[in-house]
């Protein structure tokens, strides 16, 4: 597996949520928590973000994390991890994407 390319992929797709949010429609990744793909939420002590499989808690319990605050703290931490089940965990987000490889599963 390419880590880079995959890598590559998520700091795209970011990018292009960002460009969503600004034409004022939804980014693709706060759609893929609305489906309980995953979860981002703040850690206890407010210093970031927690990035979880599914979801974790009951709809009317989750305090959605704001995409700007989403994307500033993701972009760095993709840019710099080489945790490939963070980067996989986020590729899924995109899986309908046609630039998405099922290898990324």
């Amino acid at each position: 597996m390419n880590t880079e390319e995959m890598r590559k992929f998520v700091l795209e797709r970011l990018d292009e949520d960002e460009v969503r949010l600004a034409e004022g429609k939804l980014p693709l990744l706060d759609e893929a928590e609305g489906r309980g793909r995953l979860r981002i939420i703040a850690s206890d002590d407010g210093s970031g973000l927690l990035l979880l499989p599914g979801p974790i808690q009951a709809a009317e319990e989750r305090v959605p994390v704001p995409f700007p605050e989403k994307y500033a703290l993701l972009r760095t931490e993709v840019e710099q991890t080489r945790d490939e089940a963070l980067l996989r965990l986020l590729a899924a987000a995109y899986d309908t994407h046609h630039g998405w490889q099922e290898e990324w599963r």
